[in-house]
């Protein structure tokens, strides 16, 4: 990595935050490409964007927090293969654009593009893989997913539209045009970048008020997934380390004591084998019948682990699967599988 990559990371995470994250994650080769002395590329920006992302959720999940810990003893990095989102498919979400679009004015500046469309019919939603356009095997894909209200019951879209209509776009008027330039030139000021950043990884983050328990509970009891997003919002609902042998890796992992997942989903290829700690039970603030808060543990976001097979000529197989993904989603359904 470039010094001055480096530094563009430092004066965002502060040193030793950078420092931890840059010790122990694996950084694309194409980091350091397309790059000036004043400006970073649309591939270095998106790895970045991933760290701060990664970053985020280390310190919101106590397990990822000790896995890099494990691993880096060992002496090997993570290798971050993508990260998952959740968004609502609606016309009511205040001023936050509806669905994957939340993340497509993002993504497609920073040089993705949407490479499979996954029906997940049995949890009521669609996913979408995006990969970036400059080295889809090494920088992270995202799998970005909308929930679709409509194939609700009219209690569950009413109490959805009580969450969710009050929501705030975080994206301003000077990241909106910083984006615009982006995907114009393929590559911004390390200036605008440090300001760029920020406000890009703030938009993978909860935009609508504390829910009412109420309504919180109406989702809950149809549908896990929306009542994730009702708390968790569009934070990473998990990031994924690719690793050799997933299925050794995990009774590893259950030896050193880790709430892991009990089965590993394997792809209809048989290429694809996923598996996951289990989520983080976290503490979210409710409003009361009478505006008071209560409080209550639900599933935070977790952590994954892939292993991807070779393909006849040779490359990794960087698709997704549409019966892997609804197994890992249930990763969040409770603090068990």
């Amino acid at each position: 990595m470039s010094e001055f990559l480096h530094a563009v990371i430092v004066e965002i995470l502060g040193k030793a935050a950078a420092d931890g994250v840059l010790s122990t994650v694996s950084l694309p080769e194409t980091t350091s490409r397309g790059n000036s002395a004043t400006t970073l590329s649309r591939g270095a920006l998106a790895t970045v964007l991933c760290l701060l992302l990664l970053q985020k959720l280390l310190n919101e999940v106590p397990e990822a927090a000790r896995y890099v810990s494990f691993i880096a003893r060992q002496g090997r990095k993570l290798v971050l293969d993508h990260g998952a989102l959740r968004t609502v498919r609606a016309d009511w979400l205040g001023s936050l654009p509806s669905g994957q679009t939340l993340f497509t004015r993002i993504l497609e500046p920073l040089g993705y593009t949407c490479v499979g469309l996954y029906p997940l019919d049995a949890l009521r939603m669609t996913g979408r893989a995006y990969a970036h356009q400059d080295d889809p095997p090494e920088i992270p894909q995202f799998f970005v997913s909308e929930i679709h209200p409509e194939q609700f019951s009219k209690a569950t879209q009413d109490a959805a539209q009580s969450v969710f209509e009050e929501s705030r776009d975080p994206l301003d008027d000077h990241a909106k045009a910083a984006l615009a330039h982006l995907a114009r030139e393929g590559a911004i000021s390390c200036e605008v970048a440090i300001r760029l950043l920020p406000c890009l990884a703030a938009c993978f983050d909860r935009h609508h008020p504390q829910p009412a328990l109420t309504d919180y509970d109406v989702l809950l009891a149809e549908s896990v997934e929306f009542a994730w997003i009702a708390t968790e919002g569009n934070r990473f609902n998990h990031a994924t380390d690719r690793v050799s042998d997933v299925k050794a890796l995990a009774l590893e992992l259950r030896a050193q004591q880790f709430p892991m997942k009990e089965t590993i989903e394997v792809s209809a290829t048989g290429l694809v084998r996923q598996t996951a700690i289990k989520a983080a039970q976290v503490e979210r603030p409710f409003r009361g019948p009478e505006g008071q808060i209560a409080k209550r543990l639900v599933p935070g976001s977790f952590f994954e682990f892939i292993s991807r097979g070779r393909l006849e000529h040779g490359g990794y197989d960087l698709r997704f699967d549409t019966s892997n993904a609804q197994g890992i989603f249930k990763m969040t359904a409770a603090s068990r599988e």
